[in-house]
């Protein structure tokens, strides 16, 4: 992978004589693959300087993902030449908001009040993705999203391509106020997950904006020391620490300074550290390994789940409840209150999707904390209200989040958005089939897809409705990225996403798939499937397996009530797969046109 910084300069442009080395310009980085997929880290002014180049070589197209919002990272977007450009395609990514779209903001720096064309007048055709944690794919680069400490809304983004690994995170600051100076003394959990986001990466391009000595005037700002960013590239055991997001009125002296510094301190061998510069070119060869495990999808539509967020808080402070209340409700998050000694009564009741609770000395606040987190029958996240910096005391709560006062409202805002998008875009994503292949493939030979409704097929999922008297049966194939409905009773769509689909946890296995409860399910407690249309609480699917032993599907029934299946019940649903695959295999012979009438 190619990269090469366009910005580095953080909060406000600096041109001028004190910052010609490192330059002026604010965030902007190229990556490109191997392949030719082209990213665009941030917008910030930087990116005008990018744009001239690419359009001056005819590249109109590309991935464009930003960090956040704030004008130093998108105040270049207007500015940048290939949208200006007709034949142009972009795709531009940021944190999903709550009450205005990406649209909308990066529209509103192009008002004619502020700039002389506006947003929908540009040539080239422009996509907004709106993203929250997970993981999605741009051409050949996987990348991973983790919400950051910022006061705004902030994604930090981990790039995995041709055996290489870049993390980018861009503004971000210290959970812990004690980890700020680097010493492991005070490193908290929030902190070891912060730098476990980008565990082994080749190249970490990190905030690092303040000096340790700098940092007691810059609390609640929501940047990092250059300490900090050292400490966590260590922890992470990169390969590379780019220190961005400089100052504004840092000097390149300044900077030279502070790199000679940290290099003296650093074991140069285990990580090699530098102060990115404006034009810097690096060039990684593939050594890291892919981060473990498998994330639901950041470009996931969350909204229906979204709109029904509700926050409890248990807080003892008038003027506190009063200002958290006021942030929360002009997000459109519904509130309710109650008295720290009733709050695992109302939490009980009312299932909040997350809970600001404010510290006190009256009760055992870790376990009431604990308690909390279970009493909706999920793992409910609570932010925590305190004045105690001292995490190791507050660990055993399990807090998602604390606020160490003194707190901004927008730095609580932020925070407990973050909380929120968490807690309402959980879900797990199914396991790929190790047949994977060759049921892709199985499906293209038989031409099994995107066919017309076959009535030998539409009877069995009408029989299998009437017969477990549920609303929903379905005949479901797993296509590479999206499940499609070969027979649907009950159902109007006619296909969904793949990452969603109960479906594509049944065709894992060789037997029958059950979800007695899907709200009680950590799997799906968070799908948009249950927590918004069709509703799903019950799920049962019986693999659809071919004669040859190839898995293409589902014959699955939904209910929107919790259920089970005794053995009698199982097997009748198994005995209406065999039957439906018996009419697919003979309507959709291999390599042959399918005959569905005949």
């Amino acid at each position: 992978m190619l990269i090469r910084f366009y910005g580095t300069r953080g909060s406000l442009p600096t041109p001028g004589p004190s910052t010609v080395r490192y330059g002026g310009n604010t965030s902007c980085v190229l990556v490109r693959s191997n392949s030719g997929t082209l990213v665009v880290l941030d917008a910030g002014t930087g990116a005008a300087v990018l744009g001239r180049e690419l359009a001056a070589n005819g590249e109109l197209s590309g991935h464009i993902l930003i960090g956040h919002t704030h004008w130093d990272h998108i105040q270049g977007f207007p500015f940048f030449e290939p949208i200006f450009r007709a034949g142009g395609e972009w795709d531009v990514y940021a944190p999903r908001g709550f009450q205005y779209t990406l649209r909308d903001i990066l529209g509103g720096q192009m008002q004619c009040t502020y700039f002389p064309v506006e947003l929908g007048q540009l040539p080239a055709a422009i996509r907004y993705h709106e993203l929250i944690e997970g993981e999605f794919r741009v051409g050949d680069i996987r990348v991973t999203t983790r919400y950051l400490n910022h006061t705004a809304l902030t994604l930090g983004y981990r790039l995995e391509c041709d055996g290489a690994t870049i993390a980018y995170s861009c503004d971000h600051e210290p959970h812990s106020r004690a980890f700020a100076g680097g010493s492991p003394a005070g490193l908290s959990d929030h902190d070891r997950a912060h730098a476990a986001f980008f565990d082994g990466a080749d190249l970490l391009i990190h905030d690092a904006q303040y000096l340790a000595s700098e940092y007691p005037g810059k609390v609640s700002w929501g940047h990092s020391t250059v300490e900090y960013a050292v400490a966590v590239a260590r922890l992470a055991k990169v390969k590379r620490l780019a220190l961005t997001h400089h100052d504004p009125t840092r000097t390149d002296v300044a900077i030279d300074a502070i790199g000679e510094r940290v290099r003296g301190q650093t074991d140069s061998a285990a990580l090699e550290i530098f102060a990115a510069a404006e034009g810097q070119e690096i060039r990684l060869v593939g050594t890291s390994v892919g981060a473990a495990g498998v994330a639901a999808s950041a470009t996931s539509d969350i909204g229906p789940a979204l709109a029904e967020s509700r926050a409890l808080l248990a807080m003892a402070t008038p003027g506190k409840a009063k200002m958290l209340t006021d942030i929360l409700m002009s997000d459109g998050v519904a509130v309710s209150t109650a008295a720290i000694d009733r709050a695992e009564t109302v939490a009980a009741r009312i299932h909040p999707s997350v809970v600001v609770l404010e510290d006190s000395d009256a009760v055992d606040i870790a376990a009431l904390a604990d308690r909390l987190r279970r009493s909706g029958g999920a793992d409910t996240p609570v932010v925590l209200v305190t004045a105690r910096e001292d995490d190791g005391v507050l660990a055993a709560g399990g807090f998602a989040d604390r606020l160490v006062e003194p707190v901004s409202p927008s730095y609580a805002q932020a925070r407990v958005r973050a909380a929120i998008l968490r807690r309402v875009s959980r879900w797990q994503r199914a396991k790929m089939p190790e047949d994977e292949d060759n049921r892709l493939s199985e499906l293209k030979r038989r031409r099994l897809l995107d066919t017309p409704p076959e009535e030998r097929l539409d009877r069995i999922t009408r029989m299998a409705a009437a017969g477990f008297d549920v609303p929903i049966a379905l005949i479901t194939l797993l296509d590479a990225q999206r499940q499609w409905f070969k027979s649907r009773c009950g159902l109007e769509m006619r296909e969904g996403a793949r990452e969603e689909s109960f479906c594509a946890h049944a065709i894992v296995g060789r037997d029958v798939f059950v979800v007695p409860d899907a709200l009680v399910d950590d799997r799906f407690a968070e799908n948009p499937l249950v927590s918004g249309p069709p509703g799903i609480r019950f799920y049962a699917g019986q693999p659809l397996i071919l004669s040859g032993g190839t898995c293409i599907g589902t014959l699955c029934i939904i209910d929107r009530r919790p259920r089970d299946l005794d053995l009698q019940r199982l097997a009748l649903l198994k005995d209406l797969a065999d039957l439906a695959v018996e009419e697919l295999e003979r309507a959709h012979p291999p390599g042959a046109e399918s005959d569905p009438d005949a």
